[in-house]
């Protein structure tokens, strides 16, 4: 199944594309480049690593011995041979190469910790997420997307049985090939009961320490257990927001999963189903919301920062996005559809900050279908907001 992606690549500059494994990198590529002028280097391709592992000059021969038809030079997952990008920087630097190199990576750990040459000013990045919801279109769920996320892969399927099926093994498949095969970690299971933890904990304050309890481990290790997660794309840090206030404010991160379907899978919860109005459904959407947030500015390019805002006495403000040159935006996100019935109490947070950002947007996006102002609160049906945001 096909679906059009809203990311937009550079024309003629060469690049890199990042992406978790299975967001469409391959697919995507092969969509927008010319067959007939593209070269693919498929370094998942056991024989081929090996030989550029061996012989990373190689890839100067093979370059300069295409024929001069090829414009796009592809190598897809460079992260297993990071060498090669000192050679495709000497040929775009002293060869004066006019083709467009591409190189594609589900990892970046490799290439941020070995020192690889990310060619600064020579290859824009541009980052390949789950599909969003305005990109599946019609053919958007909502039950569906919290339950079993955005891989394309998900979406081409025609069971529930086999979604199940597909993000087991998408887990599955982390665990060996990430982590195990890179040897990553020296012992894995308590990384893999990280995992479950980390999982189950999506989108709550970080306490490393109780972490490392569950887990079997130290605070510094599980640290760093989140850092190979950041590195293989897995998930990110909202971080709190500062301000001079930043006394009675939170000092912990939350971490957010890339898909909720993922998420799902590795904390073992792929037989809850999310029911409307429950706890866990209203987690699942939040988490679906702030990811469409994040890629919706990422693909847009602008510069948004995201945090989020809470005291100590737990007064909380889902996201606080930093927009240049827009006032800055308070949004608050709720999956019920109370506001239709005159009850705002999912609004006093916001209502609380309202005073100490005199000069914000104060949003509330939920599942209601009635869009409303209370003071200076919009509160709106969340995939109108988003657009508005």
């Amino acid at each position: 199944m096909m679906f059009h992606r809203d990311i937009k690549l550079p024309i003629s500059k060469s690049f890199f594309l990042f992406g978790a494994r299975g967001v469409g990198k391959t697919t995507l590529l092969r969509l927008r480049l010319d067959k007939d002028r593209t070269h693919t280097i498929n370094l998942l391709l056991a024989q081929e690593e090996d030989r550029f592992v061996r012989n990373p000059d190689l890839l100067i021969d093979v370059v300069e011995a295409l024929p001069q038809a090829i414009q796009h030079i592809v190598i897809d997952e460079v992260q297993k041979v990071p060498k090669l990008l000192d050679l495709v920087h000497y040929l775009l630097e002293e060869r004066a190469s006019t083709r467009q190199f591409i190189m594609t990576g589900s990892s970046a750990r490799k290439l941020r910790h070995g020192q690889a040459n990310l060619l600064a000013g020579r290859a824009f990045t541009r980052q390949l997420y789950p599909l969003t919801v305005g990109e599946l279109g019609q053919r958007f769920d909502l039950e569906s997307y919290l339950a079993w996320g955005g891989l394309p892969a998900i979406w081409g399927s025609t069971s529930d049985t086999d979604r199940s099926e597909f993000l087991r093994s998408y887990a599955l498949t982390f665990l060996k090939e990430e982590i195990q095969a890179e040897q990553v970690v020296r012992n894995l299971n308590p990384f893999r009961r990280f995992l479950e933890v980390a999982a189950q904990s999506s989108g709550k304050l970080l306490n490393y320490a109780k972490i490392a309890r569950d887990v079997g481990a130290d605070a510094k290790t599980v640290k760093s257990y989140y850092g190979i997660l950041e590195d293989t794309l897995l998930g990110f840090m909202l971080e709190p927001f500062h301000t001079s206030r930043r006394k009675r404010l939170t000092q912990a991160p939350k971490f957010y999963f890339f898909d909720t379907g993922v998420t799902r899978a590795l904390a073992g919860h792929l037989a809850i189903p999310p029911i409307p109005s429950t706890a866990y459904y209203g987690e699942l959407f939040e988490h679906m919301v702030i990811l469409e947030l994040r890629r919706r500015a990422e693909y847009g390019a602008t510069d948004y920062r995201f945090t989020f805002l809470r005291t100590e006495d737990q007064a909380e403000v889902d996201l606080v996005i930093e927009r240049p040159g827009k006032p800055l935006a308070l949004v608050e996100i709720k999956s019920g559809k109370s506001l239709e019935h005159g009850d705002l109490t999912p609004l006093r947070h916001l209502q609380r900050f309202a005073n100490d950002f005199p000069n914000a947007e104060l949003f509330c996006l939920s599942a209601s279908a009635v869009p409303m102002t209370v003071g200076r609160i919009k509160c709106l049906p969340w995939q109108q907001g988003i657009e508005m945001i």
